[in-house]
């Protein structure tokens, strides 16, 4: 979860990143649905309406032409909100949040159309889902996504086994 401005020094290093393992990749991003599941079977969760969320979805889909060019022709956003609950495996995400996010829940917003999610309240989580949701084909040409990816990979020791299930394809 990139939490502070962008230095030289750190897109010239997501720049190498991508050099380096852009030609290692394929496309393997899932869908709204499917992340909505893994959520669903990872975490307890508890379903939140609410307008003010389901617009903050909705403006990073509709204001970010990277995202908005996933919506299907005709399609609004349809954000789901969910809570994560403090218990089971939520309950590490709590223990391990960020300094800057202590003792405040953490929300993830998912747009089932495009896939786009939004999480508040834990890098933890949000990297998680990095890792597991993928990369489609226009992520794939985007230096920054492909180094986000890769860090989220690293960072839950799943490059390797990543890498290699490419190299079987």
């Amino acid at each position: 979860m990139l939490m502070q401005e962008p230095t030289p020094e750190r897109i010239k290093h997501w720049q190498k990143v991508y050099a380096y393992f852009r030609p290692l990749l394929r496309p393997n991003r899932k869908s709204g649905p499917q992340i909505v599941d893994y959520l669903n079977h990872r975490y307890s969760l508890k379903k939140i309406y609410s307008d003010e969320w389901k617009e903050v979805v909705s403006f990073n889909v509709l204001n970010n032409q990277h995202n908005k060019a996933k919506l299907p022709e005709g399609k609004s956003p349809h954000p789901m909100i969910f809570m994560i609950l403090r218990r089971n495996a939520g309950l590490q995400l709590y223990e391990e949040q960020d300094q800057c996010f202590l003792k405040e829940d953490i929300y993830v917003g998912v747009d089932s159309h495009t896939g786009f999610f939004h999480v508040e309240g834990s890098s933890m989580l949000y990297d998680e889902l990095v890792a597991w949701r993928g990369l489609d084909e226009d992520d794939l040409n985007n230096y920054y996504l492909v180094a986000e990816y890769i860090e989220c990979l690293e960072r839950f020791g799943l490059l390797g086994k990543t890498l290699l299930e490419f190299a079987q394809e």
